[in-house]
């Protein structure tokens, strides 16, 4: 599956492309690369595109990792997560880890290339509320007719990036 993703990130012009073992190895690449650009502006990591099961770490390893990173470098970066499993138990918990899209296997191009897309031209804000930081999962912005189901008050909403 690695070396699927890594023939249609080049056939999409993608240039430098970093590929992991596991979930650990993302995480110290991660490291790595977002302390390197930001201290000699060397190339950084633009996009996470991860596997949810892996071994030697997770995908939602990495999702925890990225969204509770003390440096905005990291926390902020878009993640792409793939998963052979469609439950809506997989699709909700990337979801709510703060995964910007979810992409179900088998790969497609255009399904890979969409996702992609999405996060380039569609950027989300992100929202940091008690038990949460990512984008915010409405792709919508719409007034909603129904009652007000909503845990938290708006006010306790903190939208960070625009």
């Amino acid at each position: 599956m690695q070396n699927l993703i890594v023939s249609m990130l080049k056939a999409f012009g993608v240039g430098d492309i970093m590929v992991a073992e596991g979930g650990r190895e993302a995480i110290d690449i991660l490291q790595i690369t977002q302390a390197r650009a930001v201290s000699q502006y060397l190339t950084r990591v633009d996009i996470v595109v991860t596997d949810w099961l892996m071994t030697k770490g997770s995908g939602e390893d990495i999702l925890r990792w990225i969204r509770t990173h003390e440096r905005d470098e990291v926390r902020f970066l878009p993640v792409i997560v793939l998963s052979g499993f469609t439950t809506s138990t997989v699709t909700h918990q990337a979801r709510d880890l703060g995964a910007h899209e979810i992409l179900t296997k088998p790969v497609s191009a255009n399904g890979l290339a969409s996702r992609i897309t999405s996060v380039i031209n569609n950027p989300r804000p992100f929202i940091n509320v008690s038990d949460y930081f990512g984008p915010d999962r409405r792709r919508k912005d719409e007034v909603y007719e129904g009652k007000d189901r909503r845990v938290i008050e708006a006010e306790e909403i903190t939208v960070i990036k625009k």
